[in-house]
């Protein structure tokens, strides 16, 4: 069974930087599409950030630039580089690891707030 556990969630000042990070444990980490989501008060549930199997990262058009999205196979570790930050950012973000349709992940959720 897939276990993600996240951390480094928190308060940042607008223009600040957060890394978020995701441990993987259970499965094999590099089959996994892995994602970064994050779900804001009265919004839908966004993907913010992805890297495929291959390789190839995505990003959502709102944090192309800002964010940065990595995989280290070492530690199966997932991570999310937020830099630039702005009062949009703020949200919950959530770690989520896919393959296939039947095996399909998420972490606790850590709590992002950009405030003064």
């Amino acid at each position: 069974q897939v276990q993600l556990v996240e951390s480094g969630g928190g308060l940042v000042q607008p223009g600040g930087s957060l890394r978020l990070s995701c441990k993987f444990s259970g499965s094999i980490f590099a089959i996994y599409l892995m994602n970064w989501w994050r779900e804001a008060p009265g919004k839908q549930r966004e993907m913010v950030a992805q890297i495929t199997p291959g390789g190839k990262e995505n990003y959502a058009d709102s944090v192309k630039g800002r964010f940065i999205a990595d995989k280290d196979y070492a530690s199966n570790t997932f991570t999310l580089q937020m830099n630039s930050m702005k009062s949009d950012d703020t949200a919950v973000y959530y770690c989520n690891a896919r393959v296939g349709e039947q095996h399909n992940y998420w972490g606790q959720g850590t709590q992002v707030t950009v405030s003064l």
